[in-house]
């Protein structure tokens, strides 16, 4: 009877989320109809099929190899909106920041700028939707092949998750919200639900959404903490000088924005530390339900010091590979180590990527103790995983 009426809960749930997503869409739509949304490019972006190319004056470059530079002048036709199956003329510029080298019978993206009774061309750059569904598609597919009911489960979990912070975040911080409680609540709900639809209801899915709850409090506590003694903000962020910009339009709170970062770039890497010490304590008391709590809690940090050093790995690399170009170009001008460490720049990334490691290896302990403890409570209790 237990069992069944998991089962049903649990079926109860992955409906109410399947349902949830387009409310959640819906709820944005409300959110961003009371944004007064600045008119930064008024221009229209059409796919276009490149026709003929008129001519050419290319050169290939001195220091990439295969890029070439220089313009050309094509023939091509607008294949979507409002002026499709028109035919334009028009010049396209390459060069090392925007190469778009076209060939005929090539799909591109255009810029669209209306001039009273006329609209002014240009290339603005490949067409790259069809290759992201491509990846998409084989991401889902693989997930279903080896992961089958799971990997449904997970590809749902993955799809509310983006929903969550896309519609329903960001809207909120371009209404003027306050960063802090809005990416926190947002971070609860996306433990509390992808947990509950990849795990069930569960002992160990409820003690895994504690300790992440908790790793990620931790690593947002630290990271404001020591953000404000280094006397760091959102606008030391990648672009944000420019979010400052377009701050005044919207409201945005970018002081907190930071906070926000650490906490989203850390959820992912706290959220596989904490099922996978839960998950383990779970096979180890059901192999030996003998063992009492300080023993399973005892295995959960032996298991944990493991994954607490790669996950801090993945972490800081994580940081490290989303900076990669611009370290190297420090690196490249021979900066001293005083003028570097000093860097909002480089402050900003050391203190995102030990703050989130800082979560996961307090997590690690957090969660083991949690698991010990729910594992070990009377079967009948609400989270059980087997029947008993």
């Amino acid at each position: 009877m237990l069992m069944a009426n998991r089962k049903k809960s649990e079926t109860l749930v992955l409906a109410l989320v399947i349902l949830s997503i387009p409310c959640l869409f819906f709820i944005s739509r409300q959110i961003s109809s009371e944004i007064k949304t600045p008119q930064y490019y008024p221009y229209l972006f059409e796919e276009a099929r490149i026709l003929a190319i008129l001519s050419e004056d290319l050169n290939s470059d001195y220091i990439i190899p295969n890029l070439m530079i220089g313009k050309q002048t094509v023939s091509l036709e607008i294949t979507t909106g409002k002026y499709k199956g028109r035919s334009y003329e028009s010049v396209n510029l390459l060069s090392r920041s925007h190469n778009v080298h076209v060939v005929p019978g090539m799909t591109v993206v255009v810029g669209i700028r209306e001039v009273e009774d006329e609209q002014k061309i240009w290339v603005y750059n490949h067409k790259r939707d069809n290759t992201l569904y491509l990846l998409a598609g084989l991401f889902l597919l693989l997930l279903f092949i080896f992961g089958r009911s799971k990997g449904i489960r997970a590809a749902l979990a993955l799809v509310f998750t983006g929903s969550m912070f896309i519609f329903i975040m960001v809207p909120l911080i371009f209404r003027g919200n306050n960063p802090y409680p809005v990416s926190i609540l947002c971070s609860v709900v996306t433990v509390i639900i992808s947990f509950t639809v990849i795990a069930g209801i569960s002992r160990k899915s409820l003690a895994a959404i504690i300790g992440t709850i908790l790793g990620i409090s931790i690593a947002g506590l630290v990271s404001y903490t020591f953000g404000s003694l280094a006397h760091l903000s959102g606008v030391n962020m990648d672009k944000g000088e420019q979010l400052v910009n377009i701050a005044g339009a919207y409201r945005i709170q970018v002081r907190g924005l930071m906070f926000s970062s650490i906490l989203i770039a850390s959820l992912g890497a706290v959220m596989d530390v904490t099922m996978s010490i839960a998950s383990a304590i779970q096979e180890i008391h059901e192999s030996n339900s003998r063992l009492g709590r300080m023993d399973l809690f005892r295995s959960g940090i032996a298991i944990g010091k493991d994954i607490m050093g790669t996950m801090s790995n993945t972490l800081i690399l994580a940081f490290m590979g989303g900076s990669l170009s611009l370290i190297l170009l420090l690196w490249g001008y021979r900066m001293s180590y005083r003028q570097l460490i000093s860097m909002p720049f480089m402050s900003l990334e050391i203190i995102q990527g030990l703050a989130g490691s800082i979560g996961i290896i307090l997590a690690a302990p957090l969660t083991a103790f949690i698991a010990s403890w729910l594992v070990k409570r009377d079967p009948s209790s609400l989270f059980t995983d087997r029947n008993p």
